[in-house]
C-alpha cells in the first residue's frame, strides 16, 4: 500500500481521553496520526504522529479536520456535529467510547444531541456527562482496531 492510499487517522484532540490508545493502534498498523487541537499538545517524537494547532475560534479544529480528511480516513471525535460532517465525507468515525458513527446512525446521534441541548437550555436536565471508564477505553481500543482494519482493507482493494 502506498503512503498516499493508506488511511490517515485524525483526532479531535481537545479533551480527548484516548490519545495514547490511538497512538498504540496506529503504530501497530503503521498509520499516520494527526492530532488537531486549539493548543496544549506536546511535540511528538514519532514522525508518524503530527500535531496541528488551530486558532482558538469556534469549530476551528473541526473545520481543519473536515478540510483535510477524505473518504476511508478515520476520525476520532466526541463532537456529534463533526462526526456528522466526517461521516458525510465517507470517513470511518468513532466516538471516544468506541461507538461508531455511520450513515445509518448519525441522524439519531444528531437528534439526541439536539434534544439533550434543548433540555439543558430549558433547565430540564443538568447535562452531566458520565465518567470515562476502563471499559470505555477497552471498547475504544477494540473499535479503533476494527475501523483501522476495515480502512486498510478498503484502501488495498
Amino acid at each position: 500500500m502506498t503512503e498516499g492510499s493508506a488511511p490517515l487517522i485524525y483526532v479531535d484532540a481537545d479533551a480527548c481521553p484516548v490519545k495514547d490508545e490511538v497512538v498504540r493502534v496506529a503504530e501497530r498498523h503503521g498509520l499516520v496520526v494527526t492530532f488537531v487541537s486549539n493548543g496544549g499538545l506536546r511535540p511528538p517524537r514519532d514522525p508518524m504522529i503530527r500535531n496541528v494547532v488551530v486558532s482558538k475560534g469556534a469549530d476551528a479544529a473541526d473545520d481543519w479536520i473536515v478540510e483535510n480528511a477524505r473518504a476511508n480516513d478515520i476520525v476520532v471525535t466526541g463532537d456529534i456535529p463533526l462526526a456528522a460532517r466526517a461521516v458525510a465525507l465517507g470517513a470511518h468515525v468513532l466516538g471516544m467510547s468506541g461507538k461508531p458513527f455511520t450513515p445509518e446512525t448519525i441522524g439519531m446521534a444528531v437528534a439526541m444531541r439536539d434534544l439533550k441541548q434543548h433540555l439543558r437550555e430549558t433547565g430540564e436536565s443538568k447535562g452531566y456527562n458520565s465518567s470515562f471508564t476502563p471499559r470505555d477505553r477497552s471498547a475504544f481500543l477494540s473499535a479503533l482496531d476494527q475501523a483501522v482494519r476495515r480502512a486498510v482493507r478498503s484502501a488495498a482493494s
